[in-house]
Order: C-alpha cells, then sequence, then structure tokens
C-alpha cells in the first residue's frame, strides 16, 4: 500500500496529491466516477466539437490561488483572460460593466464611479492580504491585518441594511449584488458580501480567466505532475471504508462530511461523526448548457465582451430571487449566471457556433426543470436569444448529486455558506481539517476555505499530515522544481 491514500480526484484531492507525491512520499488517489475533475470537468455533451465546461467555468482562483501560484498554473495551462471581467444587464440596454480596469469601471459608473472606486481600490491594493485572508482558516491571527481589516470593514458594510447607503444608482448597485449572488445565499449576509468583495476585488486586480480547453486543462495538469512524481490515479474505484487503505500512513478524503462515517465511522468518535451528520449544506443550482448559432445578442454592446454575465437584473430583483430560494421556493424571475467561453476561447465550438454555461439557484434537492426561466431571463436581456438557441442540456439540482456525490441536494458549494460554517467547516477549532484519529484528513470544499476551484482545502490537509505523520517539511511545487 502507498504511503498515502486519497479518496476523490476533484481540485482538492489531486492538490492534496501535488504535495504528497513532490514530498518524496507514494501516494494512490481513487476516484469513483470514470473520470477526474470533480466540480471541473469538461466534456462533450449534446454534439461532437461542442465543448462544455459541467460545473466550474471562469476560474477567479487560478491565478490568485497560493497553491496555483507556487503549483505554476499560469505557466503550465494557456488562459485567457477578458477585458470586461462580469457585467450585469438591466432593462432598457443598461449594465453596470466590471473591467480588469478599476478607472474604466469607475468612469462607466459616471456618478458612482468615485463610490466603486472606494469600494475596491483597497481591496485591489492589497490583493495578496485579500485572498491569503479568504483562503485560510478564519480562526487565527490575519497576516495581513490592515487587509483583513479593509475587507471586514467592507464586509459589514455590504452584508446588512447599509449597503444600500454607498450607490446611488442601479447599475453599481446591480454589479455588486450580482457578484454577490454567487455565494448562494440570502441578500444582504456577511458571507455572501464577503465572497463578492473578494470576487470583485480579484476582477480588477488579476482578471477572471477562462483556461483554454475547458475546466478540465487544470486537473489534468495535477495529474500528469502526480504521475511525474511517481504516484497514481485509479478512475471507476469506488472505496467502501478506509479498511481498504490499513497500510497507508495518511488517509485523505476529498468527500462530503456526511459521507464520512460510512467511510471511517467505525474509527471515529461517535461525536464527531454526529457532528458531521449535522452539517448544513446550502441551496442548489439548475444547470443549463446551450449550443447556439451566434453570440448571443444582449441589447447592450458592451454586455457581449463580458466573460461573465450575472443576468439577474436589479438588486431588489436579485435579492428576491436569491429570498425565494432560502424560503424553497422556485423564481419565477430567477438570478443567472452566464459564461460565454467561446466568444475568448475557439477550441470550445466549431465555427460559426457558440457554447453557453448557464444556471439559476434552486432549493437543495429540487428536481424541477428551470430551462425555461433562465431562457426568459436571458431573452429580457437579450432579444432574439431563442433564436440562437440549437440545443440544450439540463442538469438539475438533483441531478447534480448523481454527478458529483459531494454536491449534496446540488450544492455546489459543499455546505451552506454562512459564518457560522464559515467558522466551523465542518468542525469548531484551528485545524479542522484534521480528524480525531492519526492519520485521518478531510480535505473537500466542506472544509476551509470553502468553495471554488482554488486546491486550498487539500493544501491545508496535506500540509497538516506532512507534520503531523511524516514530519516532512513542505517542498516546491513549480514546475522546474
Amino acid at each position: 500500500m502507498a504511503d498515502v491514500a486519497i479518496v476523490g480526484a476533484g481540485p482538492n484531492g489531486l492538490a492534496a496529491g501535488v504535495v504528497m507525491a513532490r514530498a518524496g512520499l507514494s501516494v494512490e488517489i481513487f476516484e469513483a466516477e470514470r473520470a477526474i475533475g470533480g466540480g471541473s470537468r469538461t466534456m462533450e455533451l449534446l454534439e461532437p466539437e461542442h465543448v462544455h465546461d459541467i460545473c466550474s467555468a471562469v476560474h477567479p482562483m487560478a491565478l490568485a490561488s497560493p497553491f496555483f501560484r507556487e503549483f505554476g498554473l499560469r505557466e503550465r495551462i494557456p488562459f485567457v483572460v477578458p477585458e470586461l471581467s462580469y457585467a450585469n444587464p438591466l432593462d432598457n440596454g443598461r449594465a453596470g460593466l466590471a473591467y480588469r480596469d478599476l478607472g474604466r469601471t469607475a468612469v462607466g459608473l459616471d456618478k458612482d464611479g468615485q463610490a466603486w472606486r472606494r469600494l475596491m481600490r483597497p481591496l485591489v491594493q492589497h490583493i495578496d492580504g485579500v485572498v491569503d485572508t479568504g483562503l485560510n482558516q478564519f480562526l487565527r491571527v490575519p497576516r495581513h491585518p490592515v487587509a483583513a481589516a479593509l475587507l471586514g470593514l467592507r464586509t459589514l458594510e455590504q452584508g446588512t441594511g447599509l449597503w444600500n447607503l454607498r450607490f446611488s444608482t442601479e447599475e453599481a448597485a446591480a454589479l455588486f449584488t450580482g457578484v454577490a449572488a454567487h455565494a448562494v445565499a440570502a441578500l444582504p449576509t456577511l458571507a455572501a458580501a464577503g465572497a463578492g468583495l473578494t470576487l470583485g476585488a480579484l476582477a480588477h486586480a488579476v482578471g477572471w480567466p477562462i483556461p483554454v480547453g475547458g475546466s478540465q486543462t487544470l486537473v489534468n495538469a495535477m495529474a500528469d505532475d502526480i504521475r511525474a512524481h511517481g504516484g497514481a490515479i485509479h478512475t471507476a474505484r469506488r472505496i467502501e471504508s478506509v479498511g481498504e487503505f490499513d497500510g497507508a500512513k495518511a488517509v485523505l478524503l476529498d468527500v462530503s462530511p456526511g459521507a464520512v462515517g460510512g467511510l471511517a465511522g467505525d474509527r471515529l468518535p461517535q461525536g464527531y461523526v454526529s457532528m458531521l451528520d449535522r452539517f448544513r449544506f446550502g441551496d442548489g443550482a439548475c444547470k443549463v448548457d446551450f449550443i447556439l448559432s451566434g453570440p448571443v445578442p444582449w441589447a447592450n454592446e458592451e454586455v457581449r465582451g463580458a466573460g461573465t454575465v450575472h443576468a439577474g437584473g436589479t438588486r431588489a430583483e436579485v435579492a428576491a430571487s436569491e429570498a425565494d430560494v432560502a424560503a424553497g421556493r422556485h423564481p419565477e424571475k430567477p438570478y443567472v449566471l452566464v459564461s460565454q467561453p467561446s466568444l475568448f476561447d475557439s477550441s470550445r465550438a466549431p465555427h460559426g457556433r457558440q457554447v453557453l454555461w448557464t444556471y439559476c439557484h434552486v432549493p437543495n434537492g429540487s428536481t424541477r426543470d428551470m430551462t425555461e426561466a433562465i431562457v426568459r431571463q436571458i431573452e429580457r436581456f437579450a432579444p432574439g436569444f431563442r433564436d440562437v438557441v440549437v440545443r440544450s442540456h439540463v442538469m438539475t439540482a438533483a441531478d447534480l448529486e448523481q454527478y458529483n456525490a459531494n454536491y449534496v441536494g446540488g450544492d455546489f458549494s459543499g455546505g451552506a455558506v454562512t459564518i457560522p460554517q464559515l467558522l466551523a467547516r465542518p468542525s469548531f477549532g484551528p485545524h479542522p481539517w484534521r480528524m480525531p484519529r492519526k492519520g485521518l484528513y478531510l480535505c473537500s470544499a466542506s472544509t476551509p476555505p470553502g468553495p471554488g476551484v482554488h486546491g486550498m482545502g487539500g493544501y491545508h490537509a496535506a500540509k497538516l499530515a506532512l507534520k503531523d505523520v511524516f514530519g516532512l517539511p513542505v517542498p516546491q511545487l513549480g514546475r522546474s522544481s
């Protein structure tokens, strides 16, 4: 048996594998599905040569995550970084536009330009500290106290009823609300505001990159590195118990908290297993992929150049939609998150065709097909959209769980994004990746720092295991090392 066994070949499991293999340990990774990637798979869903990202599509953390930066991801795979990071269309051809250039964004927001600049500029100037604060365990003294304070004060403003005091125009208010709604939570909340501020600052500091060829290229780069350092990855291999790894010195689980009991419940205190079973999952998503005969005909011409579009309308409309979902209702006018990858990456579709990636939020476990509601909302801001739709493919929230067991009820965040669950994810303490049994670690998105393709859950767990079990330092991760 290898020194290290890892269950799950999603971004976090693979990140852990990179660290362990580069430390000189023998590593085996076991993936239940036939393909690696978890939330970062890419495949032909509808027609040959039309490439769709199944879950994640745009990667703000790919250029900013400490793990990916140490790994040298940007030197391993090509990215396209749109000049227009994200857009929020409104009725009558209006839109809020977030360019990589903060100054250009401020000019476009007219009388709210200076308010937007004052909100975002300090975070952009301290982006490394902001990322370090957001991608680590919150129960610690921040390494960058100025950045933590700047982020914290703005989170208190935009995460409470004070959020309506800064902006006077619908464009600026909607622009922030659209990015905060990525958190799949009622608005305003502190957790959503923190996520929105971090993502918004990254949009100006490094942009929101799109990997050429699809999100699969990120996980393939990690898998290639693991194999190059002697590791093995087994697909279509479902693990029933960690007892299958009795020869391994460390076992890392890239699984949901509820799955831990079945895998290792006989080796863990019952109180800990019961706590994991009480871990609360958030609402889900209904994902719809499209093949189009041409670009989306957005009424606002500039939106046609956005890598990401938040098609939800005004701040009040987005907040109402998210409130419906939180109350267990399917919104009639959902907040629709849209990615337009083939505008920037010609490998995604044949000449003359486009692929479009969309999802909206729905109650956890929903089986409702939201295709028509998504089409209506896009058509609202892009008259004629129906005319360019060639085919579509839907995955309900229930389907998403079938696709990836970690997406419980269709929750791709790995657990409800709330302040209590960010502090105790899934357990309260300075090292929540470590389970109360020597050599056992949890490293999924249900551990800090939470959702997103950043590899940090696996990175933190692997560093802890290297110290606890093997007494080894963290190895160099760069391509030349």
